[in-house]
Formats: structure tokens, C-alpha cells, sequence
């Protein structure tokens, strides 16, 4: 499977049978990529309804039919659009052409910018999207929680993490969650978009490296797992 980091929290999986963006923010200042690189996605998964996570998703959806993957009240808003939807809620795990995904909580906010009106977003979320047989872990937005101690049993395969701090966990914090999460691989993320999320991932790589892999990628990077 490849995995290519596009800056911020948004990520390009794809397969031989399986393209797809998780909150495709693509105006992140980081990554190069723009709408007009993505000719052919399956799915898109939102994890909550803040600008810099929804990004470019209804361009994306409009140009490539792709569903969109992400709660309800989310696909109530986006649904007067006509693209494709599936809503879940937390704790919700289903079965897909490439394999399941489940909804997981996060403590953050989902608020979404409609015609200038801030709308409430439903409930902020991660995912747990398994493929070919691997497990990855999107935390989407989210501080500690000890509902991580939770995901161990799933045998995450790969986990995105944000360190950046301020809006999410920080370094300190994500070192924990790593120890409640247990995954084989972490990828960190959400951190030094903005001067106020500006993080050490050094720092957290050298905290958990007896614990996990840490693979730190660049915009634009990709990890073959």
C-alpha cells in the first residue's frame, strides 16, 4: 500500500484496487498536489467539518465521483451538493468493496463554514480504515483520551498522529497515546502548518522509539507499509 503524507493531516492511500484522500486540505502551504493531480479516487474521508480538514473535498467529489466517508451531520450539510455520501457515528465499523473502516471518537470540534454562517458538524472523529489486511489509524483532530487505551485490541498496523499541540495533542501527549495506542508504526502529523502548531518531531520520535517506528515523512513523501 502506498502512503503519501500531503501536509497537515491529509494523506493519499492507494492500492491496486483502492484510491483515496483522507481530509484533503491541499492548500496547506506544505504539498505540491492540487485538485487537478487526482484524476481517479474511490473515497474521500472527512473527519470533521473545520476548513483546514474538509479542504478541497467537494471539488475532489464533483470531479472524481469518489464517496465521501464521514458523519451524519456532516453528510446532511454536503448532501444538497448531490455528490456521494456515507454517514457513520462513533463506533460505527462497516464493510466496504476494499475492506471496513471504523468511526472513531476524538475530542475536538466540527463546526463548518456554510454561505458565512458557522453550522454545527456533528460529532469530531478518527478511523480505523483496514486494507489488505493492515490497520491504519487516522486520529483526525484530537487531544488524549483514554479511549485510546481501547484501539490496542485492534492491532493498529499504522497510526497518524497529530503533535502539533494548541488545537490537538502535543508532543508530550501524543508520546502517551502512543503508549495507550500500541501501534507496529506511527506517522506524526499536524504540526508546523501554522507558527502555532509548530512541533519537535525529533523530540517524539527519540520519546517512543522503544516503543514504535516513527517514520517522519515531508510533504509529499511516501511509505510503502
Amino acid at each position: 500500500m502506498k502512503i503519501q503524507f500531503l501536509g497537515h493531516s491529509a494523506f493519499y492511500l492507494e492500492t491496486e484496487k483502492f484510491k483515496a484522500l483522507i481530509d484533503p486540505f491541499l492548500q496547506n502551504g506544505i504539498t505540491k498536489a492540487t485538485v487537478s493531480d487526482f484524476e481517479e479516487l474511490d473515497y474521500i474521508f472527512v473527519t470533521h467539518g473545520h476548513g483546514d480538514h474538509v479542504g478541497d473535498t467537494l471539488e475532489l467529489a464533483e470531479k472524481t465521483g469518489a464517496t465521501v466517508i464521514l458523519n451524519h451531520e456532516l453528510a446532511h450539510h454536503l448532501g444538497k451538493t448531490g455528490i456521494k455520501l456515507h454517514s457513520m457515528h462513533i463506533g460505527g465499523r462497516i464493510s466496504f468493496d476494499f475492506g471496513r473502516v471504523k468511526m472513531t471518537p476524538a475530542l475536538h470540534g466540527s463546526s463548518i463554514v456554510i454561505d458565512g454562517e458557522l453550522k454545527e458538524g456533528g460529532n469530531p472523529c478518527g478511523f480505523i480504515i483496514e486494507v489488505e489486511g493492515k490497520k491504519i489509524y487516522h486520529a483526525g483532530d484530537t487531544g488524549l483520551t483514554l479511549d485510546m487505551t481501547l484501539l490496542e485490541v485492534e492491532a493498529i498496523d499504522l497510526a497518524l498522529l497529530p503533535i502539533g499541540g494548541n488545537f490537538t495533542m502535543d508532543v508530550e501527549d501524543a508520546v502517551r497515546a502512543v503508549s495507550f495506542i500500541k501501534p507496529k508504526k506511527v506517522i506524526p502529523m499536524h504540526y508546523d502548518t501554522f507558527p502555532v502548531i509548530k512541533a519537535d518531531v525529533q523530540t517524539f520520535k527519540d520519546a517512543v522509539s522503544a516503543m514504535t517506528e516513527v517514520i517522519i515523512l515531508k510533504g509529499d513523501a511516501i511509505y510503502e507499509l
